[in-house]
């Protein structure tokens, strides 16, 4: 694949500082610099499972009310029942 790209002075003065350093020409160190991007992107992708424990970690303790919440709901839900219809 042929590549022609745009880059500014500050960058081009980047890539001839590079090739000096490293004496590898522009499509070597294209190479590189993708290889590196590509391995950084691969690190941080996350597998649908990470994603959910990642959201399920952001909300925990978000909630407000009883610590019980969650086993004792019928009894908590007729007692408001209860105060708001008069229910017995």
């Amino acid at each position: 694949m042929r590549i022609t790209a745009r880059i500014d002075a500050s960058y081009e003065q980047k890539l001839k500082t590079i090739q000096q350093i490293t004496h590898l020409n522009t499509t070597e160190i294209i190479k590189q610099a993708l290889d590196l991007l590509y391995d950084k992107a691969e690190k941080t992708k996350l597998t649908a499972k990470e994603k959910n424990q990642q959201l399920i970690q952001m909300l925990a303790g978000t909630a407000e009310g009883p610590e019980d919440l969650s086993e004792n709901y019928k009894d908590y839900l007729h007692q408001g029942w209860k105060k708001k219809h008069g229910i017995d």
